[in-house]
């Protein structure tokens, strides 16, 4: 696979990365197999996509423990990245930056994952009841701790990007972006471009939108959450057909998979634009992986940049 660094200073990564969330968390739940999940995990590696990533919230925690079984032995050949901030109980989802809840939340990712460090720790999302700065200093002394080698921000804003840097450097930004989501295209891609700040997109397939294997909400399992999703409502997902359209007829130009394309688009937005779509399914690995390797002509990348916007909300 071809590769990249995670930002101008970061490890090597191949061009397409692996989110792990899927596999024990929010999608099809039902269907979860561990040891079916391990054996993805273990020939992503073996296909060069290194960069894998996960966070405590996921299950809660039962995500983190199931890459930390899966890297037994493998640790030295993944750029791990996990995230804190966001927390899942009894009363919902709720958010936590305070320095102290940031430090001992690490430390308990690093005991599921097995490690003794991440290679990125993230802010899972900005807690407006703490100054980024303070959050974001917590996760510098995670840093000089060696807990973290460094430090990245998910799902923010241009300014809480340069907030953060004014604190300590941001390696990494994690938003969804993807042909159906683009909110990050205005200021905060072009903006870690500039500074050669690694972006990871995540839900690159627009949730599963940009497959060609959902048509209707009936497709979804019924615990699936996406079928409380704006884009999956019956009308939406009619309407938005004609986006799946455009890129299955760009597939079919060269002869791959919508999904291939839709991540080969990405994947041409920057130096340092890193995919991470999930799968359980060692088909779909394979196909993610191969996008690396697909390249757009200069007028398809401008046919897909002007795709109109979906029908529907993200979320």
């Amino acid at each position: 696979m071809r590769t990249t660094t995670l930002g101008k200073n970061g490890p090597e990564v191949g061009r397409i990365g692996l989110g792990t969330m899927g596999m024990s968390f929010a999608y099809d739940p039902q269907n979860r197999d561990d040891d079916a999940s391990v054996k993805v995990i273990h020939r992503a590696i073996d296909l060069g996509v290194t960069l894998l990533d996960t966070a405590d919230v996921y299950g809660p925690f039962t995500n983190e423990e199931l890459v930390g079984k899966a890297l037994a032995g493998r640790r030295d050949k993944v750029v791990l990245a996990t995230k804190g901030g966001l927390v899942l109980d009894e009363n919902g989802l709720s958010l936590n930056g305070r320095p102290d809840y940031l430090k001992s939340a690490l430390d308990a990712s690093l005991e599921r994952l097995g490690t003794d460090h991440v290679d990125v720790y993230m802010l899972h999302r900005i807690d407006p009841g703490v100054p980024v700065e303070e959050s974001w200093g917590a996760l510098a002394e995670l840093v000089a701790a060696g807990k973290a080698r460094a430090i990245g921000l998910s799902e923010v804003a241009l300014e809480d990007v340069k907030r953060a840097q004014a604190v300590h450097p941001v390696a990494a930004v994690e938003s969804e972006a993807s042909l159906f989501t683009r909110d990050s295209f205005g200021e905060v891609l072009p903006y870690c471009n500039e500074q050669g700040i690694a972006f990871l997109p995540y839900s690159p397939l627009g949730r599963g939108l940009l497959t060609g294997r959902f048509s209707n909400p009936a497709d979804l399992t019924e615990d699936d959450w996406r079928r409380a999703m704006p884009r999956f409502t019956e009308e939406a997902m009619a309407a938005n057909k004609a986006i799946v359209d455009t890129v299955a007829t760009i597939a079919d130009r060269h002869g791959v998979t919508l999904s291939q394309v839709a991540l080969a688009w990405l994947v041409a937005q920057g130096e340092h634009v890193v995919p991470i779509p999930g799968t359980k399914t060692p088909a779909y690995l394979e196909q993610n992986a191969a996008a690396a390797d697909v390249e757009l002509t200069a007028a398809e990348i401008a046919e897909l940049d002007a795709l109109p916007a979906p029908v529907g909300a993200r979320e």
